[in-house]
């Protein structure tokens, strides 16, 4: 992991000003001398910027993107706990970290932090900018801000604008994160319990009813307690407390809520998707309830150079993640027509 470091203010989309920020990333082979190879990946929610790591199959070595062909770069989102400026980062004003006090961020200020870096690590043009759920929130902004640098874009499980299903379960998961008496506590570890809980309601939106059906059902009709898919919920519960922070967590989903391509755009949806001119791939899952299909055919609709294609999978909205096989296939084709 790599580390750029913005020493001058950073104003946020509401205003508040950043005295400084830090980007966290990773980079992948090298730019070639007419930097035309560039693929930058945009993470979701709780990733991070070790795109091999976490798109295992379809990042990395012996990979579609592939680092001996591409200069692939993924940066860490502003307000996470993966090395970029967030919650639990030091504020050089006052010495101590952030915590609570850290201002809320948007899409938007995201990719201008990305913007930030692209500047900073020389590169003019992006031929392949990618991401799913949250990560295509930041590629649908970074197409329209910068329309000259950005020259492809694939979009999976994703949408231009957070739906009112999307904010009520963030909202949910909110509120469990609250309702943890060591929220607002001045420790990395505030809200641990809540965040538990916050990532049990996501997994019920991330997967499906068949997929704990199928993988999560006891086989013994005589046990009344201790139940495989309760098992099952409280693990993912403590994998995440362990590898991310709640503070963060928190703030990242107020992001996805207040995202809309519209805004300060007019407010038309149709008419912002209508204004990208860059190729297009989109990819939706049949199983996902979290950013289900209705939202990518809505994209196909408007975004003028589109290819859209539709996958099966067990795993509903963890399916952009898991099914890179199938990914594979329709992204390589895609580039090489």
């Amino acid at each position: 992991m790599k580390f750029f470091d913005h020493s001058s203010e950073f104003i946020l989309e509401n205003g508040t000003v950043l005295p400084s920020v830090r980007i966290a990333y990773h980079t992948y082979g090298q730019l070639n001398a007419d930097k035309s190879n560039v693929v930058w990946v945009c993470h979701a929610l709780t990733a991070n910027s070790d795109a091999a790591d976490w798109w295992k199959g379809l990042v990395g070595d012996n990979c579609l993107i592939n680092p001996e062909k591409y200069f692939i770069v993924c940066a860490n989102i502003l307000g996470s706990c993966y090395g970029s400026t967030g919650p639990t980062s030091i504020n050089p004003l006052t010495g101590k970290a952030y915590y609570s006090s850290f201002p809320q961020v948007t899409i938007r200020d995201m990719v201008h932090a990305h913007i930030l870096l692209r500047k900073h690590l020389g590169i003019e043009k992006i031929h392949l900018l990618m991401g799913g759920s949250m990560g295509g929130y930041q590629v649908l902004e970074w197409s329209v801000m910068e329309p000259s640098v950005i020259e492809k874009q694939f979009l999976i499980a994703t949408s231009p604008s957070e739906s009112a299903w999307g904010v009520a379960v963030h909202t949910a998961q909110r509120l469990a994160v609250e309702a943890d008496q060591t929220w607002l506590d001045h420790s990395a570890d505030a809200g641990a319990r809540g965040l538990k809980a916050a990532r049990a309601i996501g997994m019920l939106t991330y997967r499906n009813y068949n997929t704990f059906q199928d993988k999560q059902t006891d086989p013994d009709p005589e046990k009344i307690d201790n139940f495989k898919a309760s098992s099952y919920i409280n693990y993912q519960g403590d994998k995440l407390v362990k590898r991310f922070n709640a503070y963060s967590y928190w703030l990242l989903t107020k992001s996805m809520d207040s995202h809309h391509l519209g805004r300060g755009r007019g407010g038309d949806l149709i008419k912002v998707l209508q204004t990208i001119s860059q190729p297009t791939l989109i990819i939706g899952i049949r199983s996902d309830i979290l950013c289900p299909l209705d939202e990518q055919q809505f994209m196909a609709d408007h975004i003028p150079n589109t290819h859209f294609f539709e996958i099966d999978s067990a795993y509903g909205h963890d399916g952009f993640i898991i099914e890179t096989v199938q990914i594979s296939r329709f992204l390589g084709e895609w580039l090489r027509d």
